[in-house]
């Protein structure tokens, strides 16, 4: 009988492979075995760790392939091998197939996404010159998964809509194609996710989760460089999505060819998509961003040039954009005068304080660092030294944040002006400054004395 069974099941496995791909079926088909054939009722074993996954993705492949081979009345078991099978729960949506036990699933994933909003929408991005090419990739692959560009690789500086654009993509697909497997997630989630599962032995299960997937949106890819284990996994990962025709979008900071603290043949492979880079809003962008936050958070404007006022403040962030927003109508509510231009130039130029000439005023790296040094009684040498104590570190923190802030320099480029570090050191330093100055008022006055000084116009 055992001769007979693998002889049947060998026909099952010949017609699964002519109808999923390679690579799909080498990871979960194949591995599957046969138990026993008793009254029209097949048992097959599968690992532990994916049984469940099976069942719920392929059994209702699995299911027609046996009834074409055994008969339409034989019904399909999966249990989890290795000896732990008990009897599984009968019943399931699929007739004739029977989902595995519980007991032998592998641990819950996390929820789909942690960066997809529901509220970021294609219907709610704002489309311009500086990110025509990327919404419309982004579109596409919305629309037709992993036929389209595969990877697609977004990026631009801070604030200007990558992670707007990765959750419209997860909505979409998911709103038209509910049965797809999308999972979105950032590039330190994946980093410390990884570290956990090595730290507690569940890497077979890691790996399930951001394998078995049919869409991996990855933000902030950036933040893998510099830690190899976790590059070696998600080039592993990479490959297995990639040449099993699921669909990849990655976003960053800084073009491929930028993240030179990346291993070669990742950066290569994020070269062969596409490559959709968003820039800073122009003004006919920024001003159609606030109209529609406007309409969509029912704002009374009493002067519409108050817009103008705000969108002339703000030229690079649209986070920053809406922010400004914000605070213009929260002024407003708070002290009872009506939105006008004039109440937005009032609470927004000591935030990003301007020229004569209208244009927002920019100080350089060096004159940060100098202003600095003066004001905590350090030498420009000091700042860039090596040296951790706090003396010199907090200074050279609050000469980065404020660096990011004023000068509207890229992240290496500011990196490289503090003796040639690295660009996460500064978004680091932007971080802890943020944080400090939110709780601590002395460290605030610091900082905001500082902003004050550079704030008059460069002479």
């Amino acid at each position: 009988m055992s001769q007979e069974l693998d002889h049947i099941w060998s026909r099952v496995q010949a017609q699964l492979a002519a109808v999923v791909d390679e690579p799909t079926y080498r990871i979960w088909l194949e591995p599957l075995r046969t138990e026993q054939l008793t009254d029209s009722h097949l048992v097959l074993l599968a690992p532990a760790h994916s049984c469940r996954w099976i069942g719920e993705r392929f059994g209702a492949l699995i299911q027609s392939h046996v009834a074409g081979v055994l008969g339409p009345e034989t019904t399909v078991e999966l249990i989890a091998g290795h000896g732990s099978a008990t009897a599984p729960p009968r019943g399931s949506s699929t007739p004739g197939w029977e989902r595995p036990r519980p007991t032998d699933a592998p641990p819950t994933p996390a929820p789909m996404s942690s960066i997809a909003n529901p509220k970021l929408t294609f219907d709610q991005f704002v489309i311009g010159d500086c990110n025509r090419l990327a919404h419309a990739a982004a579109l596409t692959v919305a629309e037709m998964p992993a036929q389209a560009y595969n990877p697609l690789f977004i990026c631009g500086p801070p604030g200007v809509g990558k992670t707007h654009l990765l959750s419209s993509i997860a909505n979409l697909l998911l709103s038209h194609n509910p049965g797809l497997t999308v999972r979105c997630t950032t590039g330190e989630a994946f980093t410390n996710e990884f570290l956990a599962a090595l730290a507690s032995g569940h890497t077979e299960a890691f790996k399930l989760r951001f394998r078995d997937v049919d869409v991996l949106l990855l933000d902030d890819v950036q933040f893998l460089e510099r830690k190899t284990k976790t590059e070696e996994e998600f080039f592993h990962t990479f490959n297995a999505l990639h040449d099993g025709g699921r669909q990849l979008v990655l976003s960053s900071d800084r073009p491929p060819h930028d993240l030179q603290a990346l291993e070669d043949r990742l950066r290569e492979r994020f070269e062969a998509g596409l490559v959709a880079d968003i820039k800073p809003p122009e003004l006919a962008t920024r001003l159609a961003i606030l109209r529609k936050r406007v309409q969509h958070d029912h704002i009374e404007l009493d002067d519409p040039r108050a817009l103008n006022a705000i969108a002339e403040h703000i030229h690079s962030n649209v986070r920053a954009l809406e922010g400004a927003l914000i605070r213009v109508v929260a002024f407003s509510s708070l002290t009872g005068r009506p939105i006008s231009a004039e109440l937005a130039r009032e609470v927004l130029d000591s935030l990003y304080p301007r020229s004569p000439t209208g244009v927002p005023a920019r100080r350089t790296v060096a004159e940060i660092q100098a202003a600095v040094s003066k004001h905590f009684g350090l030498s420009p040498t000091e700042l860039l030294s090596p040296t951790r104590t706090s003396r010199v570190a907090w200074p050279r923190q609050i000469a980065m944040y404020l660096a990011r802030e004023l000068t509207g320099e890229s992240l290496p480029a500011i990196g490289r002006q503090f003796g040639g570090r690295d660009h996460t050191t500064v978004l680091h330093a932007w971080r802890r400054t943020s944080l400090r100055i939110s709780s601590d008022p002395v460290s605030r006055e610091a900082v905001d004395k500082l902003h004050q000084t550079l704030s008059s116009p460069p002479i």
